[in-house]
């Protein structure tokens, strides 16, 4: 059934932006850890999922994204967290950033919140399996789009656009939409409300700026 990834991606560059924008908006520790956790046991079911149907080198990939995300689970995720903030100071200021892509991203991620919520609702295989064969291409469509306006906002070379590239590429290349559909799309949905909401403090935070 269908699946996306914000893996260590989506998720990590936007922990970073939120601590980076405002400290009375950064985020909460509790946030952090529903988000890695999330996470962390999706990309743990896509290994295991083509594991079981012999895609060893797809597995090998998505166990390389748990390793990471395990890593962001401990202390590992300072030192992301040094390079990432770095990449954003150096890269990218107010006047620079893209909030209408922001804001572009935020309503595509509502349409994906949308298409997973009934994807939640079928009761039986039989029915998600209709489902994803008649909405995988849009939701795929989707997709592309709100990598395109992230890799807008991120357009400087660097970690933080290198790991949009790389989430893109799972989900272009490597089926990881479907993988993850396949899977169910609780997980899922609940990692993309929370990206949403942050992105939103976001938004929120670079429109009180006075330079905007």
């Amino acid at each position: 059934m269908v699946r996306i990834k914000p893996s260590t991606a989506t998720v990590l560059f936007f922990i970073i932006l939120l601590v980076t924008a405002s400290p009375s908006q950064s985020l909460s520790y509790s946030q952090y850890r529903s988000l890695f956790s999330l996470a962390h046991s999706l990309m743990k079911r896509v290994a295991n999922l083509r594991a079981a149907r012999g895609d060893i080198e797809g597995s090998e990939r998505a166990q390389r994204m748990v390793e990471r995300l395990e890593r962001g689970l401990g202390l590992g995720f300072w030192g992301f967290m040094w390079s990432a903030g770095w990449d954003y100071a150096k890269n990218y200021s107010w006047r620079n950033f893209s909030v209408t892509e922001l804001y572009g991203a935020v309503s595509e991620m509502n349409e994906l919140l949308r298409y997973f919520g009934e994807l939640t609702r079928k009761e039986t295989d039989v029915d998600r399996v209709a489902w994803v064969r008649r909405n995988y291409q849009k939701v795929l469509s989707i997709c592309n789009s709100l990598f395109g306006r992230l890799l807008s906002v991120f357009r400087q070379s660097g970690v933080l656009r290198e790991v949009v590239e790389t989430v893109q590429r799972e989900v272009v290349e490597g089926g990881l939409l479907m993988d993850c559909l396949e899977l169910g799309s609780n997980d899922l949905k609940g990692l993309i409300q929370i990206i949403k909401d942050m992105a939103l403090q976001l938004c929120s935070a670079t429109n009180s700026h006075p330079d905007l």
